[in-house]
């Protein structure tokens, strides 16, 4: 694959270490996170452009706080540190960190010189997020306070002589109002970036890369229609077309209409995407695995591994192929413990979750370095239906988890036509680009009320829908009434079985953004 410029994140353990990576690349530059273990030969040889420490959690001056080898401070490479990283560049290079008589947390007023590289642009009074209980008392030798607020007089430093920079409030967040113009700066004013890093250029040279590593192989595809696996697929047809078999399958769990629109896409007659498609009816499958079953880990386990059944059945039949694809995306790979420092917050599906049995020599994941607005992004370069690449993310157990209690057909029937409804009513009103995710679920309480004249005896809808960045937390969204009454009306007389329909306020945390 062709060299991009790079820029290293360097990650002592913040919780905004994807953020920033993704902020870089908005602007065209190519980033990758690295523990701050990690031997400083590896990132040398990455060749960077620029480096960035993260926050974290600990404070400096203790024993076994996260460090780094003080050498990085002398290759000629741009570091920006960031709250713990500007405090660790200070605390290695001279500089006093000492506990803040005042915590600062939440949005503060900073007062920044603009002559500074990194502040071009930028008003001389800025809001900016602050989260630290530390604060540096005294900068290094050779720094030049930037940035101040009432209670911090060391908010931002610069020794330009070595490309040193460091902030203590954090750019990469929304709550920072100029931040993204701050890391804007520090790319192209500070590191000199060119930004070489572009979809159509990505998509132009892993397609040419995956043609050479595939040769004239056989690929095998997990399609599950979602947007990650849909690219996957997409990207892996314009490479070896007709040496590859994507193997759908409908376990009865899926939106309304998603098989189809899936098979229009990628099934025969599609001219875009000539490939073998194969997709397996396994609907009587899973319903007779789930009946009775109502623990929502003991619905994801059978869903899980029924999966990988019916795809190894799938896989026999075809015989040896030499290729397993997967549509491992960045923050998988970041997630699962495999790139930066972040605690491991859950093991992937994608991650190490493969089947035993099916007999492949090489695993091919192009997308394990995309985030997902980018993995949208090359959806689009490649030609996939919109209406494929903006899909909301969805659960690989598909409704079965949007179900309390035991999964049966008529309950799959009912979440399928109420969540329809909700999201054509969202898509009416407008409001679909502002809301993260939003989805209809089946509670498993029944209630009395009142159709025409008739008693009934009906279950209960829950409707949800999120704003989040990250999908880490997350908060209701505020939908306007006028449209839960709507889709409220039409769902009591649309669905059967159906007679009250409830909307979820809770945020994540306390609760998760699925269901179960």
């Amino acid at each position: 694959m062709q060299q991009h410029e790079t820029v290293i994140v360097l990650d002592f353990g913040g919780q905004y270490n994807q953020l920033i990576a993704r902020r870089v690349r908005e602007n065209n530059v190519y980033c990758e996170i690295y523990s701050y273990k990690t031997d400083p030969a590896v990132i040398r040889a990455k060749n960077p452009k620029g480096i960035i420490f993260t926050g974290g959690p600990n404070s400096v001056y203790l024993e076994d706080s996260p460090s780094c080898d003080p050498e990085i401070f002398t290759w000629g490479v741009p570091i920006l540190g960031i709250c713990y990283g500007s405090q660790l560049m200070m605390h290695l290079l001279g500089g006093k960190v000492t506990r803040a008589p005042e915590r600062e947390y939440g949005k503060t007023e900073v007062f920044v010189d603009t002559s500074s590289k990194l502040f071009e642009g930028v008003s001389p009074s800025t809001i900016c997020w602050m989260s630290h209980n530390d604060y540096i008392e005294q900068a290094a030798p050779g720094f030049k306070i930037t940035a101040h607020t009432a209670n911090c007089p060391v908010a931002a430093m610069e020794d330009t002589n070595r490309g040193l920079y460091a902030v203590q409030f954090h750019p990469e967040v929304l709550h920072t109002a100029e931040g993204k113009k701050m890391l804007h700066n520090f790319v192209y004013n500070v590191c000199g970036c060119a930004g070489d890093w572009k979809m159509d250029s990505f998509v132009e040279s892993n397609v040419k890369a995956l043609r050479e590593q595939i040769g004239d192989g056989k690929v095998l595809c997990a399609l599950s229609g979602g947007v990650d696996s849909s690219v996957l697929a997409a990207m892996l047809a314009k490479a070896v077309g007709k040496q590859l078999t994507c193997v759908f399958v409908d376990h009865g769990l899926l939106r309304k209409n998603e098989k189809e629109e899936v098979c229009a896409v990628f099934g025969p007659g599609n001219p875009n995407f000539d490939i073998n498609f194969i997709c397996v009816d396994a609907r009587a499958r899973y319903f007779s695995k789930l009946a009775g079953v109502t623990e929502p880990e003991r619905k994801r386990k059978i869903i899980g591994e029924e999966f990988i059944r019916v795809f190894e059945e799938e896989a026999k039949k075809i015989g040896h192929v030499d290729f397993l694809a997967q549509g491992t995306i960045y923050p998988d790979v970041v997630e699962s413990g495999l790139g930066g420092e972040s605690t491991v917050i859950k093991s992937h599906h994608n991650v190490g979750g493969l089947p035993d049995h099916v007999d492949f020599k090489a695993l091919v994941e192009p997308l394990r370095n995309l985030f997902k607005d980018e993995v949208r992004q090359a959806g689009r370069e490649l030609g996939l239906p919109e209406y494929i690449v903006s899909r909301q993310p969805f659960p690989g157990p598909g409704l079965a988890i949007r179900i309390i209690g035991e999964v049966t057909p008529e309950k799959v029937a009912i979440v399928q036509d109420a969540d329809a409804i909700w999201r054509e009513e969202i898509a009416k009103a407008g409001l679909a680009g502002e809301i993260s995710q939003y989805y209809a679920a089946l509670t498993n309480m029944h209630s009395v009320g009142v159709m025409g004249d008739e008693r009934t005896y009906d279950y209960a809808v829950a409707l949800r829908a999120v704003t989040t960045t990250d999908f880490m937390t997350a908060e209701s969204y505020n939908v306007p009434w006028d449209v839960l009454g709507t889709v409220t009306s039409r769902i009591v007389n649309e669905v059967k079985h159906v007679n009250r329909v409830f909307y979820d306020c809770t945020g994540k945390p306390p609760a998760t953004i699925e269901m179960e």
